[in-house]
């Protein structure tokens, strides 16, 4: 089933979210049918903040690694393009495609002095356009903001969006920290384009999320936080016990 198809069945795609080659492995092997990038989790492996922070060459080398280890479907999180015109972020895109990457996301927020802000709901609709119609056979999985940036009127402002981007060429509609089934059943009555929806502490289970009519659900970096944070536990403990007893815990009490 191509990427395209697995975001029109009866059940929402569940996205493996990695980071680099050994968490795409560990996805391919935990048996998901998908794979995305998480640019935070990429970011914070290589030291940097969120928020193209890394230079997009490393981003294609983390990219060219994962496909050597899996022939999963893969999406990459392009943030905003890494590019400064709408022909640099195509020509990215183009490279990526020919690793063998089947979609993007790209997000309508710019991060500038380390605070994110919204950009122009017409601009962005227009550069979607122009990506749209370069980069055939993309899926292109649009996000907004609106929700993540506490936006006012964040609903009537993500319906906007949504029409504008579905008009524009976009395959899919990321609205990253939407959790309330009301607010998730007005998008996907509203908007044509698939919903994909994010890891959060309030949003509901997956079988829940199917019947609001959810059909992507992606986990961020969460993942990746909880286990560097699983890490530095271990780390700790280590160091305050003398021990490697911490390490083999788990195992010996199989």
């Amino acid at each position: 089933m191509d990427f395209y198809a697995l975001h029109h069945q009866n059940q929402p795609l569940i996205l493996a979210n990695v980071w680099d080659a050994c968490s795409a492995q560990v996805a391919h092997q935990a048996g998901y049918h998908a794979l995305g990038t998480s640019s935070a989790a990429m970011a914070a492996m290589l030291g940097y903040e969120d928020g193209e922070g890394m230079s997009f060459e490393e981003l294609l080398f983390i990219v060219a690694r994962i496909r050597t280890v899996t022939n999963l479907p893969l999406s990459v999180d392009l943030e905003a393009g890494y590019g400064d015109t709408v022909d640099r972020i195509i020509d990215n895109i183009r490279q990526l495609a020919k690793l063998g990457v089947v979609g993007i996301n790209i997000e309508d927020s710019h991060v500038v002095g380390n605070v994110r802000h919204l950009d122009d709901a017409i601009q962005f609709a227009g550069k979607l356009q122009e990506i749209a119609q370069a980069c055939p056979g993309m899926f292109l999985n649009a996000r907004t903001d609106t929700f993540l940036l506490n936006s006012e009127n964040a609903l009537e402002e993500t319906l906007y969006r949504g029409h504008l981007y579905a008009s524009s060429g976009a395959h899919g509609y990321f609205v990253p920290c939407v959790t309330r089934p009301d607010d998730i059943t007005a998008i996907v009555r509203d908007i044509t384009l698939p919903l994909n929806v994010m890891c959060m502490p309030a949003l509901a289970d997956f079988t829940t999320l199917t019947a609001l009519g959810v059909k992507r659900i992606s986990m961020g970096n969460f993942i990746h936080d909880r286990l560097q944070a699983r890490l530095k536990d271990l780390l700790c403990l280590v160091r305050s016990h003398h021990s490697f007893s911490d390490v083999f815990c788990d195992e010996n009490n199989r």
